[in-house]
């Protein structure tokens, strides 16, 4: 989605998202690599937040009114949707809340 129109709402909403959007995989790793139970669940719960939060800056984005941008959107979003269902699954089993 390199090609979305240029604005001032854009640049800072694709800015968020990219923050966003690389905190998951990055929170993902440190969970992997935590250091109790409950650093574990406290990363995958980041994970869950970052992930609902790239969802909010891919809806802020306007992405114009190209057919292949306005799909490739829809899949970044199922997509975001799919990991924080997956994180939020995972956060159930934290028996520490």
């Amino acid at each position: 989605m390199n090609d979305v129109p240029r604005s001032p709402a854009n640049l800072e909403d694709t800015r968020q998202l990219i923050r966003s959007s690389g905190s998951v995989a990055a929170n993902y790793l440190e969970a992997q690599e935590g250091l109790s139970r409950k650093d574990f669940f406290y990363r995958v719960k980041i994970c869950r937040k970052e992930a609902r939060e790239s969802a909010l800056w891919l809806r802020l984005l306007d992405v114009g009114s190209g057919e292949l941008r306005t799909k490739e959107r829809q899949t970044l979003l199922i997509e975001a949707d799919e990991l924080t269902r997956i994180f939020s699954a995972i956060a159930a089993k934290d028996d520490t809340q």
